[in-house]
Formats: C-alpha cells, sequence, structure tokens
C-alpha cells in the first residue's frame, strides 16, 4: 500500500509542481479550480503521512537496537535457534580471502542498521583505500599507502637471508617486542569502516565505493529496487551476491505537493591509523551463541575466523583492566576521530543549533563535526542539567559527521523566539567501525623484482596471463603456464618459502588465494611465489599462525533491553565468583546434590594433508566432527562426513580411527580408496 501510495504521489505532485515552457493554463471554472486546490491538500497529506511512517519505522529500529551489524545470509540449520547464522557463523560477518589481490579484502553480504536505517549490503570485498586527502570532492578516494620494507631485509643479498630477517621482524611484531626490531615503522594498522548516507539521485545507480569483484548489477535505482523486490519474494538470490536492499525515502515535498525523494546508499573505506594498536588492547567477545553451536572454548574460538574483539576502553592502559564503564569519549573514539565524513580530510565544519556550538570535551575548542564523533559538550544546560551529550537518544554504536556535499540529502529546523526565526540547514552521514588491518612488509617485499604491469585491466595487465602461441596463463609451475610478472589481481610478490608449505590455515569457500603460483621473474626464471594481499592469518614457520585482520564491528542488538538483560544474565552465569553478591541465592546449592556436571567436549576439527594433483594445485581441506561422531570413531565405528570447500570443490569422506597410532585416516573418499586430487590418507588435527 505504501508503495501505491508513493507512485500515486510522485504522480500527481509532479502533475500538479512541475515547470513546463508553456504558458500556464487558465482555469476558468471555480470548481476546477477546488478540485485542483483539494488534490494538492491531499497529495501534502499523504505525503506527509508516508514521511511519517518512514520516520515511525527508523525510530522503532533506533528504540529496538543500535546501530551494528545484524544478520548474514543464511546458510547452515539446526535443531536449536543458534545454530543457524547470525552476525557471524562460518566467519564474522563473513569475511575472507583474496590475497591474490593486492588490496582487495574479503568481506561477504550483510543487514546492517545506521542510525535506524536498515539495509542489506551485496557482496562487498572492498578494498584498501581512503578518503582522498587532497580533495573534497563527492567520493573522492585514494589507495592506502603500502609500508616500506626493512633496510635491515633488503640489504641482505641471498633471497634465503632475507627470509630468515623478514620472520625475525615477525616476530617481533608477533610477539609485541620492540626492543631488537622496531616493527611500529612497518606494522601498521588501518581502521576499516562502514558508513552510509541519505543522497539525491536522478535515479540512475551509484556506486559509491570500488570493489574489484563486485558492484550493484542493475541499471537504475529502481531496477535495483524491483530485483530487490522479485529475489526476497521469490527466496533467490544473485548468483554473484550483486544486489542489495537500499531504501527509499521521501526527504520533503516542494512546495507541498512535489515529493522529493532521496536514495540511501553506504561505502567501506579504511583510514591509516596515526597510532600503533597493541594486541593487548583486543579482547575476544563471547558471542556464546557461535561457540556453543561450534563447540568451540574461548581460546579455540580466538584463533578462527568466527572471533569478533572488543578495544580497550582506556585512554592511558593498553592491557584489559577491570574498570570497562565510561561515561565519556574512550580509545575507540580517538581512533574514529581520526576519519572524515564525507567532505575528505579537508572538511572544517561546526554544529551549531539555537546559538549552541557543539564543543569538544577534551580540547577548548568546537569540535570539528566534519570527522566522525559520537560526544560533544553542549554550551548550555539541558533539562537535566547535563553539558555532556551522546549523538543521538540512545545509540551507543553511532558514529556522526557533518558534510557539505550536495548529493547528500540534508533536513531544516526553525527556532523561533521572540518572533525572531532561525533555520538550520544541516547534512549527516553515519558511521561505524568494522575491523583493524594490519598491513605488513609483504605488501610491498619484492625480493625478486618481478615486473608489476599495473591494474589487471590495462593493456599491460594484460600481458601477465598472455602464453606462447596464444595460450593463457594460469600460473601453473611451467614456463609455458607461469604469470608473465604480475598484476593487481596476480599479486604474487612473496616467496613461497617464506610460508607455511602445508597450507593448514583455515579457508573459507569464498577464497580465492592459491597456495603457490610460478611466476616469471624479468629474466624469464621460473620463481615459486605466494600471494602478498591482505589476509585474516598468516601461517608462517617458526613464528606461527599470526592475525592480519581483527573485527570490531558492533551489532545492532547492542542497544537492545531483552539482549543487554541477557548479557548480564550472561555475564553472571559465566563468571559466577566475580559476580556472587548480586545472587539472590546461591548457585551451588545447599551442598546435598548428588548429582554431577559433565564438561562439555568441543568438536573434533580435523584438516586433511595438502593435494598433490595440480590442477586443482595446492591445497587442503578442514572437516568439524561433533562429539558423538569422535566418540564412535574412537569405538572402532566408521563415520562419514563432508569437508570444507576449497579450490571449488569438497569431498564427502568415510573415516576410521587407527587406534594404535592415534591418528584419524580417510576409509573412502568420494565413493573410492583415495581423493582424486592427492590428499594423503592420514588426517592432522587442526
Amino acid at each position: 500500500m505504501q508503495t501505491i501510495l508513493l507512485v500515486l504521489l510522485v504522480g500527481v505532485g509532479l502533475a500538479l509542481g512541475a515547470k513546463t515552457t508553456q504558458a500556464p493554463r487558465v482555469i476558468t471554472d471555480q470548481s476546477q479550480q477546488n478540485e485542483i486546490d483539494d488534490l494538492k491538500r491531499i497529495v501534502s497529506t499523504l505525503g506527509r503521512q508516508l514521511m511519517m511512517q518512514q520516520l515511525f519505522v527508523e525510530e522503532r529500529v533506533r528504540s529496538d537496537g543500535a546501530s551494528g551489524l545484524k544478520q548474514i545470509r543464511l546458510q547452515e540449520i539446526g535443531t536449536r535457534p543458534y545454530h543457524a547464522e547470525t552476525y557471524v557463523g562460518n566467519s564474522m560477518a563473513s569475511l575472507h580471502d583474496h590475497a591474490n589481490y593486492d588490496r582487495t579484502v574479503g568481506l561477504g553480504e550483510f543487514i546492517a542498521v545506521l542510525n535506524g536505517v536498515e539495509f542489506r549490503t551485496r557482496h562487498n570485498d572492498y578494498k584498501l583505500r581512503m578518503p582522498s586527502r587532497t580533495s573534497s570532492a563527492y567520493h573522492a578516494t585514494e589507495d592506502i599507502p603500502f609500508p616500506g620494507v626493512p633496510p635491515e631485509v633488503t640489504k641482505l643479498s641471498s633471497i634465503q637471508e632475507q627470509i630468515n630477517e623478514m620472520k625475525e621482524w615477525f616476530k617481533a611484531w608477533w610477539s609485541q617486542d620492540k626492543s631488537k626490531r622496531d616493527y611500529t615503522k612497518y606494522f601498521k594498522p588501518v581502521l576499516c569502516f562502514l558508513e552510509g548516507a541519505w543522497t539525491y539521485s536522478d535515479g540512475s545507480l551509484e556506486e559509491s565505493f570500488e570493489s574489484d569483484r563486485h558492484f550493484i548489477d542493475a541499471a537504475s535505482w529502481f531496477d535495483l529496487h524491483e530485483k530487490t523486490r522479485f529475489t526476497s519474494y521469490a527466496g533467490r538470490k544473485s548468483n554473484l551476491e550483486n544486489f542489495a536492499y537500499l531504501p527509499t525515502t521521501i526527504m520533503e515535498m516542494i512546495n507541498g505537493s512535489v515529493p522529493r525523494l532521496a536514495q540511501w546508499n553506504y561505502r567501506i573505506l579504511c583510514h591509516p591509523l596515526s597510532k600503533d594498536i597493541p594486541f593487548s588492547r583486543f579482547r575476544l567477545v563471547d558471542d556464546l551463541h557461535n561457540r556453543v553451536a561450534r563447540g568451540a572454548t574461548m581460546e579455540k574460538q580466538r584463533g578462527t575466523r568466527r572471533a569478533r574483539f572488543q578495544l580497550n576502553p582506556s585512554l592511558v592502559l593498553d592491557a584489559w583492566g577491570s574498570s570497562e564503564f565510561s561515561q565519556s569519549p574512550d580509545f575507540l573514539d580517538s581512533l574514529m576521530e581520526e576519519i572524515p565524513g564525507w567532505d575528505n580530510y579537508k572538511g572544517v565544519l561546526n554544529d551549531t543549533l539555537d546559538d549552541d556550538t557543539a564543543w569538544s570535551l577534551n580540547e577548548d575548542k568546537p569540535v570539528n563535526t566534519a570527522y566522525y564523533h559520537r560526544w560533544f559538550n553542549s554550551l548550555k544546560e539541558g533539562a537535566m542539567g547535563i553539558n555532556r551529550r551522546h549523538r543521538g537518544f540512545s545509540d551507543n554504536n553511532v558514529f556522526m559527521a557533518q558534510t557539505t556535499q550536495p548529493n547528500v540529502a540534508g533536513l531544516s529546523y526553525t527556532h523561533c523566539h521572540r518572533k525572531v526565526c532561525k533555520t538550520f540547514h544541516q547534512k549527516w552521514t553515519y558511521a561505524i567501525p568494522l575491523e583493524i588491518v594490519y598491513l605488513t612488509p609483504l605488501q610491498s617485499w619484492n625480493p625478486y623484482n618481478l615486473q608489476h604491469k599495473g591494474d589487471y585491466k590495462s593493456t599491460l595487465g594484460k600481458t601477465v596471463y598472455d602464453g606462447p602461441n596464444g595460450t593463457r596463463r594460469n600460473g601453473l609451475m611451467t614456463k609455458a603456464e607461469a604469470f608473465n610478472g604480475i598484476n593487481t589481481k596476480a599479486y604474487y610478490i612473496t616467496p613461497h618459502a617464506f610460508f607455511d608449505k602445508t597450507g593448514t590455515s583455515p579457508r573459507d569457500p569464498a577464497d580465492t588465494t592459491r597456495a603457490a603460483v610460478g611466476v616469471l621473474d624479468r629474466k624469464g626464471v621460473l620463481r615459486a611465489m605466494t600471494a602478498s594481499g591482505p589476509r585474516v592469518f598468516l601461517n608462517i614457520p617458526d613464528v606461527g599462525e599470526v592475525r592480519l585482520r581483527w573485527p570490531i564491528a558492533p551489532v545492532h542488538n547492542d542497544g537492545n533491553v531483552i539482549f543487554k538483560e541477557l548479557e548480564a544474565l550472561k555475564d553472571m552465569v559465566m563468571e559466577q565468583g566475580k559476580y556472587m553478591g548480586l545472587y539472590r541465592t546461591s548457585p551451588v546449592g545447599d551442598g546435598n546434590s548428588t548429582g554431577s556436571v559433565t564438561p562439555m567436549t568441543g568438536n573434533l576439527e580435523l584438516v586433511t594433508g595438502p593435494g598433490t594433483k595440480d590442477p586443482p594445485g595446492d591445497h587442503v581441506h578442514t572437516l568439524r566432527i561433533n562429539p558423538t561422531d569422535a566418540a564412535a570413531l574412537q569405538s572402532g565405528k566408521k563415520v562419514t562426513v563432508r569437508t570444507s570447500t576449497d579450490q571449488g570443490h569438497s569431498h564427502v569422506l568415510r573415516l576410521k580411527y587407527d587406534a594404535a597410532k592415534k591418528t584419524y585416516m580417510i576409509n573412502r573418499c568420494d565413493g573410492k580408496p583415495a581423493c582424486w586430487d592427492g590428499h594423503p590418507l592420514q588426517l592432522n588435527m587442526t
């Protein structure tokens, strides 16, 4: 009904209010004039009602929760509600690897809320791009610079010596030991964030941020809306996940009769932080529903793609302490306040309303509202006698920035005092943090001096794939098939010898990174290389498995009253000793209980050995076995499971347990004695 009213409203409004080059028609019949006046009033009333309905929806969403992630696409179900995905499933926000690209950060679809606006993204796969430092133009961005390479590495003559020295730098960084190597010069954290705004549009589609792999697959906003309506109605999706649900609203009624529509749009960018972020700042968030579904301890969860983290709020201490309650800007605020809104880094704006300017809590000056923030001081006390303010009524997660961009839809506010009226017009964008990504020297280190031929879509970049006699190179380990140099899509500059050859790091079906490829250097020598783009984890011999991506996204439920109550109850149950004084009666009982407590047993996680056939190339599969099946295996029974999808395929394995060797073995693979791609029969523990 609302859609029908909107269509009628737009049609009638345009008919009544559109400009024409012809002379206005003279109305001679008073009854006709009265009918037109009535239609104008009806259009104005309907338009106002639709605007109020949109406001009601946004206010309802704002009161039901906070800005944050809400849901990822469903892939699994089970007998318990928490078996299905929320904002986390097999990975947080569907993050994955596309490290063969130089600066693509793998991130799937999700539903999010920003300041009461709920929307669904396309498959994101965003790039390491930042707002422009030199231009204030609409959506002007630039590449984030990669860190340099320590001269202690590049000065060494042999590749193996450089590999050994580079590992020492990673050891220093991963152990947070700056005493021998000051890693902070070459390991740089960037904060990647989600932002959105209401924008004006002539109907043509607008891509607000770059992706090497995905785009909004529609000819216009209307076409996108219709495709989204159909796929939601039919329960389908775009196979390439290039549709998004981005709502439209009536922002104003021009002359009371012509509706002006605004289109919601979002983007994902990153900002290179001015300070190092020690690992001690991060604390794992206990997404208990996900841990229970997978039988994962806190320690196990921390080392997976499912992990979500919080930053210590203290402005002074890195390590977490006992005090977590905050009534003022914290450490996350100090990071987000480095990030500009849509006027980019050159933006300087103030928020003045009713002769009251938003003032900084930390400095004696107005807040530069062109940058993201959520706290400010009012120069005038409110009705509660408080000067300190937080943006929004109850949204603890949202960050806001003002902008002057003509494409952004704004609203006006008129205040009258003693018959003197002032009108204020403002435009705002909204943001939340998504993740902190550490850039390392591997993104610049090119020890074989491989020729970088630029963008993979450029004429020179395409020659990376040109083989002899019109054949196409695919990166296999022969001179005829190896890549001829590198480009932004075949970004393989790290020697394969630097990494763990077993390739046991967890994978996702969406990953596109190959364990090793062949690349010809400038002299035509074949080199075994590994991808150097952003990853979730790096598995480095003598260093370990190090995490590069730390998801810190808040969730929509943070602001929900029931969720707050459940989180409090969860803390009391999981940390009884700490909260014992809050129990109405002791949870331990009266000492007469004869029952026993059986500790929970986690899932058994195994990984195959690497496949030996090429194609598909070096890869492994992971498999998860629940405690019941694990017990059955150890009792001598055989169990059938399906592996993860890697390199475009999975396997159905029948497993057995070798009690003498205390190892799990493949008994049958896809119904045959061995896997077609050469995986060893013995399985390894993860």
